[in-house]
């Protein structure tokens, strides 16, 4: 494969022809996939699997009608031309894609404050087919009676917060914490980069595993967690007890940094997190410091809001309060980017029926969420806007539409709406069906009496 430079570069210039059959047959071979010369061999494949998901993830009959040159094949034999494809390799063409796009963001111009790359983590869920394997595997919400539901992953997503660029996605079962996977969203990162999330990623083992490996953190602080500005006050574990006094702070006041802005020291909690084994709760160090800040800004049509936060980033003067206030009301970011994601490019909903399918499914829509992105990218600094102005929407288009080697056309800029406030709620109104309370197959079957009656 060509230089990192060069790959960006050409992602710019082409964002579909990037992903060109030299590159996807090499990273087949690297995972050792071997394949017969035919009509769908891998490069094919890939080409259509994100046709597929550019058009909204429509059905595989309606695929064929998207081949270009006059392909013919049958829906059964694209199901099997994906299901062939290894889901290493569409991860890798995902990771290939997502650093090359990633170089720029390195350099003092895209750092925050010069020093740090900032990337947004955050949870949410998406729903699938209703299979034996996949109700195994993921789980259903809870209350659901058998045949009336459908199986629903836990998706913890890592996103680039000055690009919008998704790192990974990881899927697991419904019930699981956010913080199960994280993990796996710190080995995407590198020492120094920062990390803000909702609350909870706050807990004592996340901030204390991010200060081991040279990360940073910036999370709103939990709502059952007692905050204390007081200079010296008293807080409930003292020496090397574990008591706790019932609305006094567990933190140790260590230095005040200005008004509701002190260091505290976290104490290691006796409990064992769910989502950590024993030994590698047991390298964690006994205590922490850390920084808390409180901040209360005016938000059009909400009035005031009162932001409690958690930091490790504790020098004032290179990283002052405004800074961190202002880094924490863009988390909003991340829900954005979400939306996008499971809204606009209609990933809420996956159409695979294996636990392998799904997962490839959803490497797919994220490495066409990064495309997109790079289109963003592009349109952005040719337009001379911010990246965040630029249409998502207008961009999937101008991408489902164009051709390899076709110019990038001046895209959609919308208006800067910092203060927007819309509930979330539609105004169409669903048909009045019935829900389905009961197993399909059951339903059939009265139907089939009171037809009888009749």
């Amino acid at each position: 494969m060509a230089s990192i430079a060069a790959s960006i570069e050409r992602i710019k210039q082409d964002a579909l022809g990037a992903l060109d059959r030299g590159m996807i047959e090499k990273v087949c071979a690297e995972f050792g996939h071997a394949w017969r010369e035919r009509e769908l061999d891998p490069a094919t494949t890939v080409a259509l699997f994100v046709q597929q998901v550019l058009h909204g993830n429509v059905a595989c009959s309606e695929v064929r009608h998207l081949a270009p040159g006059g392909k013919t094949f049958t829906p059964s034999a694209y199901c099997q031309a994906r299901s062939r494809l290894p889901l290493e390799v569409v991860q890798s063409l995902l990771t290939r894609v997502c650093e090359a796009a990633l170089v720029a963001t390195r350099q003092p111009s895209h750092l925050w404050l010069g020093r740090h790359r900032v990337f947004h983590i955050d949870g949410s869920t998406f729903s699938m087919p209703d299979t034996p394997e996949l109700t195994r595997t993921f789980g259903q919400p809870d209350g659901q009676k058998p045949g009336c539901g459908f199986p629903v992953a836990h998706l913890l997503v890592l996103f680039h917060a000055q690009t919008g660029l998704l790192l990974d996605a990881w899927a697991s079962r419904l019930r699981t914490g956010d913080l199960a996977q994280v993990a796996k969203a710190h080995a995407q990162l590198s020492a120094g980069d920062v990390l803000i999330g909702d609350e909870a990623f706050c807990s004592y083992a996340h901030l204390s595993m991010l200060m081991k490996l040279g990360l940073h953190g910036l999370f709103p602080l939990h709502r059952k967690r007692v905050v204390d500005f007081t200079k010296g006050r008293p807080h409930s574990i003292g020496g090397g007890g574990r008591d706790r006094v019932a609305g006094m702070p567990r933190s140790r006041w260590i230095k005040s940094l200005g008004r509701e802005d002190q260091l505290v020291e976290y104490f290691k909690p006796r409990e064992l997190p769910a989502w950590m084994s024993r030994e590698e709760y047991d390298a964690l160090p006994a205590s922490i410091i850390v920084r808390e800040l409180r901040r209360t800004v005016r938000r059009p049509g909400l009035g005031k809001v009162t932001l409690t936060m958690v930091t490790t980033l504790l020098d004032p003067a290179i990283y002052p309060a405004a800074a961190l206030l202002e880094l924490r009301l863009r988390r909003w970011d991340a829900e954005t980017n979400l939306r996008h994601l499971k809204i606009t490019m209609n990933m809420d909903v996956l159409r695979c029926k294996t636990e392998r399918g799904v997962r490839k499914e959803l490497a797919v829509f994220c490495l066409v969420y990064n495309l997109v992105r790079v289109v963003m990218l592009e349109a952005a600094r040719r337009q001379e806007v911010p990246v965040a102005r630029i249409s998502f929407a207008d961009a999937l288009k101008w991408t489902r539409h164009a051709r390899p080697g076709e110019p990038l056309r001046t895209l959609v800029v919308n208006l800067p709406r910092p203060h927007r406030l819309e509930p979330r709620c539609i105004k169409r109104r669903p048909k009045q069906y019935d829900l389905m309370n009961k197993p399909r197959d059951v339903l059939r079957k009265r139907l089939k009496k009171h037809r009888k009656k009749a």
